[in-house]
């Protein structure tokens, strides 16, 4: 067992997978999300072209259209005459060449990401897709907000993605188990510079915090800032050289864990 005797407990590995009927079951989301895109952003622009949010979307991977112009390979998207006299069907063939491009370099663009959220969005309120966490996280969580402890996720995934994932579950709406959710837009995981940030927005010391991780990198950053580490091995996960496997603190469940208040 882990002992920790601090308050604060902020998650970053919370390993889940998708459940959707058309795709097969994975350990990560990022294995059917953006696939779940690339195969449904046709249809899905075809069904909300007339929609306002929609329509910014559109806007938006226009202008990040422009931006890219230079580069090679880059796919235009035509401006709108204004006269309502184009084509949808023409429109939206530019904008998912635009966004096949895109993702087939990986790209983390802010126009792309937004366009995916919303899609996911959709997914998920439609019962198309659910998250399902390890069998030991929503135990474990449900028994530190028992005991006092507050809970918080930190993620390089949107926290409206996150809010997504919890309120989309499995197990139902778990929201109510988490006291706030922090992105990057706090700043990158592997700066020590945002833990600082993280316990200044809670209002708490960052010793007082303990932070779960399976990335070293980002194990390393917060160690940086004077927060206490736990890094999570998982199936799946990128190896630990033997140095991390000395240097930090190793679990395999949030069971592990023995908190001050739950103790």
């Amino acid at each position: 067992m882990l002992r920790f005797e601090g308050h604060m407990v902020l998650v970053a590995s919370i390993r889940l997978r998708i459940v959707a009927p058309k795709w097969p079951q994975t350990p990560s989301k990022l294995d059917i999300l953006f696939p779940y895109v690339k195969e449904n952003v046709e249809e899905y622009l075809q069904t909300h072209w007339e929609e306002e949010e929609c329509q910014q979307d559109v806007s938006l991977l226009r202008k990040q259209a422009e931006e890219d112009s230079h580069l090679d390979g880059a796919v235009p998207i035509p401006a709108a005459s204004g006269s309502g006299a184009d084509d949808p069907r023409w429109m939206i063939q530019a904008v998912v060449d635009n966004v096949y491009w895109q993702m087939s370099l990986d790209r983390k663009t802010t126009a792309l990401k937004q366009l995916q959220g919303h899609m996911w969005r959709a997914a998920f309120k439609a019962g198309h897709m659910k998250a399902e966490f390890f069998e030991d996280v929503v135990p474990a969580v449900r028994k530190w907000r028992e005991a006092g402890m507050k809970v918080y996720v930190y993620s390089s995934g949107s926290v409206e993605a996150q809010k997504l994932l919890f309120g989309h579950s499995t197990e139902g709406d778990i929201l109510e188990l988490v006291d706030g959710h922090f992105d990057t837009k706090i700043g990158h995981k592997v700066e020590s510079e945002s833990y600082r940030k993280i316990a200044s927005s809670i209002g708490c010391s960052t010793n007082n915090i303990l932070f779960l991780t399976d990335v070293s990198r980002e194990a390393g950053a917060a160690e940086e800032a004077d927060v206490h580490v736990a890094v999570v091995v998982r199936p799946g996960n990128a190896g630990l050289t033997d140095d991390e496997k000395t240097h930090f603190s190793l679990i395999t469940s949030f069971s592990e864990l023995c908190l001050p208040s739950s103790a």
